[in-house]
């Protein structure tokens, strides 16, 4: 094998990576009374004992250091019908949280109304990984938002998607 065919080109590897199906959550926390938040789909489980969870996120995000700052984070996993939410949450310099429903979760993070759930964290590690920043977290709350379950939103080559099946 040559070192030519050893680069691997950004657009491929995007691609390649869009063939794995994920779910949307939105990072939040509050800081001086300031909302904060980011859409993020790389975000996982680590750990059942402790319960840790573990979000990927691009080491110049505007969000994150502010996020850091507080010391915790909530996950809103959100539902098929709250594209529009992904989508102002993955936008740069725009106002996030015009017209979102949000209330206080017990650490003080927002949680967005009409998610899936959510998990209440307090971050525990930090790693630098290229680009991004992987972030590790302890879940110490979570639950489920009340009212009929409904569709996850999931992402998968490029553009949003859903179930084929109810997930009642």
């Amino acid at each position: 094998m040559s070192a030519q065919e050893l680069i691997i080109e950004p657009s491929r590897f995007r691609e390649a990576l869009g063939h794995f199906a994920s779910g949307i959550t939105v990072i939040t926390s509050q800081l001086d009374g300031e909302p904060l938040g980011f859409t993020c789909q790389s975000f996982y489980s680590v750990s059942m004992s402790p319960p840790l969870v573990s979000f990927s996120v691009m080491s110049r995000s505007a969000s994150y250091p502010k996020i850091r700052q507080t010391g915790r984070f909530a996950v809103n996993i959100l539902s098929g019908d709250q594209v529009a939410i992904s989508d102002q949450f993955a936008r740069r310099g725009a106002d996030k949280w015009h017209g979102v429903e949000w209330a206080t979760s017990p650490l003080g993070n927002p949680l967005i109304g009409g998610s899936l759930h959510w998990l209440d964290c307090e971050i525990q590690a930090e790693h630098v990984a290229g680009d991004h920043l992987i972030v590790i977290g302890e879940v110490k709350a979570l639950s489920r938002q009340q009212g009929p379950v409904s569709q996850p939103l999931l992402y998968f080559k490029g553009q949003y998607c859903s179930l084929g099946a109810s997930t009642d």
